[in-house]
């Protein structure tokens, strides 16, 4: 199979021209069977299978990468972006796959439509199902109004399916209809509904072993990984760190000419990163307000969940319970730092606004108080 680009785009980061590819072959091997698989539009290819130009570009989108498992990478998304192929980004946290899909719906024929992000990972496991799909009024508890899902947000746009290793396995054969069929039915619709959106999702984890243990559905892994690639992590592409790192610098600083202390940029190197690409721009924002301060690469500290806590409960309980945690961290603060507009907010955190308003909603109920979604435009 041959995926034909869609010509020079505009980069985001650099306001530089992205390249137009050359035509790329992909192979079609089946990683979940040993057997030759048959050929298939849904049966997964990576960026390793696919011939790429002499010098791939060094951008796509937002993202940079000067190694040449990075530059192989880009050649092979800028490939598919303009075609309506679904992709699966697979990668550690924080390697920065939800801006490569964002890059994905710039530099595609959709990129004048929205771009809708739901984090598979962050709903409870009896709101999903309305997430993704809309509800009609009265059709559970707390359904005072209807609804539209992502699904129907997205429109015309991309969604992209952040931790779509998370979802329950009882929702995974409705994606799979809804993404085979077009079509959703919203919870307590009687008829279906059409959709025309384009789907990347993005893991964390290998979701082949997860098909093969049958803790994730291998139909609706090549349903979604038509074309899979894998982010390397930033250990190990120490190539990358620096033209990153000075990147991220002068745009906080407003400041092309802006640079790093030679010293600095020897530790960046040298450090590993566990925390990739996130961990980076955390250490540049306290190098870009206090230069070479004491404490520069310590990692932030997050509260300490208590084991014992957790270990009475079941995995779903306990999960929960990390995940209302962190939202009662999180959502004030981002909050604060919009100045109380929720939409501002949910850009903030890169998500969609109803599933902010939702967010806002499940902590005022938890709490009886809290903040009112409904005075914040």
């Amino acid at each position: 199979m041959s995926v034909t680009g869609q010509g020079a785009q505009e980069s985001a980061f650099l306001n530089e021209r992205v390249p137009a590819p050359a035509r790329a072959h992909a192979s079609w091997d089946d990683p979940l069977a040993s057997d030759e698989a048959p050929v298939s539009e849904t049966t997964p290819t990576t960026q390793r299978s696919m011939i790429v130009p002499a010098r791939e570009p060094e951008r796509f989108g937002d993202a940079l990468g000067a190694s040449e498992a990075m530059r192989q990478l880009f050649a092979t998304l800028a490939r598919v972006a303009g075609e309506e192929l679904s992709v699966l980004l697979e990668g550690e946290s924080g390697v920065g796959k939800d801006v490569l899909a964002r890059a994905l719906h710039q530099h595609s024929r959709r990129a004048a439509g929205p771009f809708v992000v739901v984090d598979c990972g962050a709903i409870p496991p009896n709101l999903i199902e309305s997430e993704l799909f809309g509800h009609e009024r009265g059709s559970f508890t707390g359904a005072e109004s209807a609804r539209r899902g992502v699904f129907e947000e997205a429109t015309g746009g991309t969604l992209f399916l952040d931790e779509i290793g998370e979802l329950p396995l009882d929702m995974q054969p409705k994606l799979l209809r809804a993404l085979e069929q077009r079509e959703i039915r919203p919870v307590g619709g009687r008829g279906t509904r059409p959709i025309d959106v384009r789907v990347v999702a993005a893991t964390n984890r290998k979701l082949t072993t997860l098909a093969q243990t049958g803790g994730f559905r291998s139909d609706l892994y090549y349903r979604l990984a038509v074309v899979c690639a894998t982010v390397p992590p930033l250990r190990d592409r120490r190539e990358d760190v620096l033209p990153i790192a000075r990147a991220m610098l002068r745009a906080l600083r407003k400041d092309e000419s802006a640079e790093i202390a030679s010293e600095v940029e020897a530790r960046l190197v040298a450090y590993r990163w566990p925390g990739n690409v996130r961990e980076l721009r955390n250490v540049v924002e306290r190098y870009a307000v206090f230069g070479d301060s004491p404490g520069l690469f310590e990692a932030i500290e997050e509260p300490p969940v208590r084991e014992e806590d957790l270990a009475t409960l079941t995995y779903h309980e306990a999960k929960k319970r990390v995940l209302d945690r962190f939202e009662e961290a999180y959502l004030p603060r981002v909050l604060e730092r919009a100045g109380g507009v929720v939409t501002r907010a949910a850009e903030l955190a890169g998500v969609a606004r109803p599933s902010f308003y939702r967010m806002l909603e499940r902590l005022r109920a938890s709490d009886g108080a809290g903040t009112d979604p409904s005075s914040h435009p």
